[in-house]
């Protein structure tokens, strides 16, 4: 399973996801471009003292991401088809979250294998993309039985 951020726009979220990913055991796949300046400095920078630990990959662009895949790739979106809780994770998915701004493209819809949403209350539109990972990544993982075991 592994965490992949669609040209993030905010780097504090994209350390958050470092984060995030660095604690559950999750790779985290970046695909470029940024609406930020990112190299591995920057990216050490805003993981803060999560950035060594954390599994980051690096792609230029959707296409070389898309070519480089393995697994299923389930989109989370605001237009989602399947709520988040009636959807099937398989252990070696992609779950995919797009840019904060503006989500993704048609082509990254199109090319998803599944698409989700979290079911939010009326009159709310979205939630943090890294809140949404965070989410998305526990349900996934505790539906596999990949969730780390706790620290004795």
């Amino acid at each position: 399973m592994l965490l992949a951020l669609f040209q993030p726009d905010i780097p504090q979220n994209l350390g958050a996801a470092l984060r995030l990913g660095a604690c559950m055991g999750v790779s985290v796949h970046v695909i470029e471009p940024c609406g930020f300046p990112l190299s591995d400095k920057a990216i050490r920078r805003a993981a803060m003292d999560y950035g060594e630990p954390a599994d980051v990959t690096r792609h230029p662009g959707w296409a070389e991401f898309h070519a480089s895949r393995q697994g299923r790739i389930v989109l989370f979106s605001t237009k989602g088809a399947t709520p988040l809780h009636d959807f099937s994770f398989r252990s070696d998915d992609i779950l995919l979250f797009g840019r904060e701004s503006v989500g993704v493209p048609d082509e990254v819809h199109e090319a998803s294998d599944a698409r989700v949403f979290i079911p939010l209350t009326a009159g709310r539109r979205s939630l943090n993309v890294t809140v949404s990972a965070a989410i998305g990544l526990s349900e996934a993982l505790r539906q596999t039985g990949q969730f780390p075991k706790a620290a004795a």
